[in-house]
């Protein structure tokens, strides 16, 4: 293992992204997504990422060319087309016009299209809570769930994301995919050749299955699949916001990710942004969190959402984030 800076970090994702083809604007937006997930502890958005996206920029799967542009607008609405490019500069835009758009009209809805895989969704959402607003994110992503009942994967495992900002403290994030745990958990599983817990997946023939290999050829469980379809129906809701509403293609049109060759997924991500002070107020809605936040830590075991990465990610800016050798390799070969 080999501990580098965080910037150091990013310097190799990016040069390895351009080697590849990105051009620096989107190689950089890029680089400071993975290197952050990477510090958080989050290793499937991180640097496992490179390869993934160096591979679609080779194959054609991604606009290396691609400037993302507010292409509709409306008041609190807006579109961002990613152009078939990678996500992050696109995400970046638009959560930049909800914040925007927010302070103009309280509240304002930004979706981006013709996109790709945009990592942490949470993490776009950072800079509406340091502009002291509340944001929402959801994005979809190539089939990997059935619809409820179904079997064959329709629906992409569709994260959804908030963050409430706090008075001089870390900001509330939540994030969680809609499958029972993130497709990329078995994307590491693979490489590292270890099983699963059944409950996970379904291998090709709709059967459960402990192998990685196959969960990721056959399909992903939605959370709570076993007890009801609550997991499927939120990924039918995650997937017409980001898709039928704002012109992106469904997850069963988009090839896998997982796939160096394949078409450009052209999905999409939707993120809202609220301004506290067109409601109750930015200080009654401080006030009232801050509330919340006591009655939640009264109890013993309670771990306030985001607050562990949020130290993982404090901790890396200063000491720098460990990578493998095997890893270090792979950046500066890519």
């Amino acid at each position: 293992m080999t501990r580098i800076t965080m910037e150091a970090a990013r310097a190799l994702v990016a040069a390895a992204l351009q080697r590849a083809g990105a051009g620096e604007a989107m190689a950089q937006a890029t680089a400071r997504a993975l290197v952050a997930a990477e510090a958080q502890g989050l290793v499937s958005h991180g640097l496992s990422r490179v390869a993934q996206y160096s591979g679609h920029l080779r194959n054609g799967r991604v606009n290396v060319a691609a400037v993302p542009a507010v292409v509709r607008e409306r008041g609190g609405a807006a579109l961002v087309d990613a152009q078939e490019g990678l996500a992050f500069a696109a995400c970046e835009l638009a959560v930049q016009q909800g914040i925007a758009r927010a302070r103009a009209f309280g509240i304002a809805i930004v979706g981006v299209t013709n996109s790709h895989h945009c990592g942490v969704v949470v993490d776009h959402l950072r800079a509406a809570s340091d502009a002291g607003m509340v944001g929402l994110g959801f994005a979809n992503s190539p089939s990997a769930m059935p619809a409820a009942g179904g079997r064959h994967p329709i629906f992409g495992t569709n994260p959804i994301a908030a963050i409430f900002p706090r008075r001089g403290a870390t900001p509330l994030m939540i994030d969680m995919s809609l499958s029972e745990v993130a497709r990329g958990k078995l994307m590491m599983a693979a490489k590292e050749g270890r099983s699963i817990p059944e409950g996970w997946a379904l291998d090709p023939q709709g059967r459960p299955t402990t192998d990685p290999q196959a969960g990721m050829d056959g399909s992903m469980l939605p959370i709570g699949a076993i007890t009801s379809s609550k997991g499927a129906m939120l990924a039918l809701v995650v997937e017409l916001l980001v898709t039928a509403l704002i012109g992106a293609n469904f997850g069963f049109e988009a090839s896998s990710f997982f796939k160096d060759e394949g078409n450009r997924p052209r999905i999409g991500q939707t993120f809202i942004v609220i301004d506290p002070d067109a409601l109750a107020g930015r200080e009654h809605f401080l006030d009232r969190v801050e509330v919340l936040v006591r009655e939640m830590l009264a109890d013993d075991g309670v771990r306030l959402p985001g607050a562990r990465r949020e130290a993982l990610l404090q901790a890396a800016r200063v000491d720098g984030i460990e990578v493998s050798d095997a890893m270090l390799k792979s950046l500066q070969a890519a």
